[in-house]
Order: structure tokens, then C-alpha cells, then sequence
């Protein structure tokens, strides 16, 4: 059974369609590498512009060889130059019961 992770990215100013263009390749990579499974991730979009993107790992060790991997360091490169890392609790979402975001097709 794979773990679920949620990561948050905060696009730089005018860097927002570059941020979603690595959003779109990251989790297909990680399902060719092994690294994810293939439940289909949701990407969604905070009040504040924050991109949420929910996926699965394939296992705790999948995880690990992931940030180890070239193919996903590349990716996290790009993420870098366009984003910034908050973490779920800094998303006012976070403090309502039942959260919503606008939803994100990739």
C-alpha cells in the first residue's frame, strides 16, 4: 500500500505557467519511474494561488529513491526556479473543517 502526500508550491510572481507546466510532468514521471502508483493525481488551487497537488507513492522506500533519482532532482530544479514550498498549514484552507479549492485540469 503507497502513502499519500500532499505537496504545496507557491508560484513566483509571473512564474505561474511555468510552475504548472512542471506540475503537469511530476507525478507522470514519478509513475514511470515506479516511484508512484497510478492513481491519477488532483491538482488543485488555494484562495491565495498556492497549487495543492495529492498523489500516491508507491512505497515508503519509492519515496526515498525518488529524491535520489536525476530525472526527479531535474524536476525539483524546476520547481525551485518557479516556486516557492509552503506547507499546507500556512493555507488559510487549513483552518476550515471542510476545506475547498478550485480544481486544476492538467
Amino acid at each position: 500500500m503507497g502513502r499519500i502526500a500532499v505537496a504545496c508550491y507557491r508560484a513566483r510572481p509571473g512564474r505561474e505557467d511555468e510552475l504548472i507546466d512542471v506540475v503537469r510532468e511530476h507525478v507522470p514521471t514519478l509513475q514511470t519511474l515506479g516511484f508512484a502508483t497510478g492513481r491519477p493525481a488532483i491538482v488543485m488551487r488555494a484562495a491565495d494561488g498556492t497549487v495543492v497537488e495529492i498523489f500516491e507513492w508507491a512505497s515508503p522506500d519509492a519515496k526515498k529513491r525518488a529524491h535520489e533519482h536525476e530525472a526527479v532532482l531535474s524536476l525539483w530544479e524546476r520547481f525551485s526556479a518557479c516556486a516557492d514550498f509552503p506547507s499546507l498549514a500556512d493555507l488559510g484552507e487549513a483552518t476550515h473543517r471542510f476545506s475547498n479549492f478550485d480544481s486544476i485540469d492538467l
